[in-house]
């Protein structure tokens, strides 16, 4: 029997959170069984219990990944202050990551399932999106982040929504037209109480 060292097991367990991470986005938590998460990642079933206890094992881990990519490849990326922030925006509300459903948002992807998941995935998902605003909050208020917490909750929850309902629309041009209102709406909520 061969063995694999530590680091081996390391770039395994990645690929799976990986390609299920996709797949969940794609398909739906619950359109998305372990074999065919297994065959997505190149593995056998057998090979899932070497690193996860359960389906609900992985779904935790992987919402917990996805928030935490998020929050390092968009906001962290972004440009500092209100540049960022409208980049942020205009990006999120895109046709293009509108039509990516397996590389975008798990946000607009996967809310609907992971409010009835376990505690352990919904406690994964809070701890995500509370650094994920933290990030959008110190852009919106540099001096004090914590007083735009909320706002930034809320600049979220309008995307999520926006991209959301935009991918569920089957004519084109309206869900094309509901994402250029999005970002009005996102960059007026942005510009709330700011002073002229």
């Amino acid at each position: 029997m061969v063995r694999y060292g530590k680091e081996h097991k390391a770039e395994t367990r990645r690929r799976i959170i990986e390609t299920a991470g996709r797949r969940f986005k794609q398909d739906g938590i619950d359109g998305s069984g372990v074999s065919t998460l297994m065959k997505d990642a190149g593995l056998t079933n057998g090979a899932f219990y070497a690193h996860f206890e359960s389906k609900d094992d992985l779904v935790a881990t992987v919402i917990a990944d996805q928030v935490k990519a998020q929050a390092e490849s968009v906001v962290a990326r972004a440009a500092p202050g209100r540049a960022g922030l409208e980049q942020i925006v205009r990006g999120y509300l895109s046709p293009q990551h509108r039509d990516s459903l397996g590389d975008g948002c798990p946000n607009a992807a996967l809310l609907d399932e992971i409010g009835r998941c376990t505690d352990a995935t919904r406690q994964a998902y809070t701890d995500g999106v509370l650094v994920l605003i933290e990030g959008i909050a110190a852009r919106m208020a540099p001096e004090a982040p914590s007083s735009a917490r909320v706002k930034a909750l809320s600049l979220l929850g309008l995307m999520a929504g926006t991209l959301q309902l935009s991918r569920a629309l089957t004519d084109t041009q309206l869900a094309d037209e509901l994402l250029e209102q999005g970002i009005d709406n996102a960059l007026a909520l942005l510009d709330a109480g700011q002073r002229v």
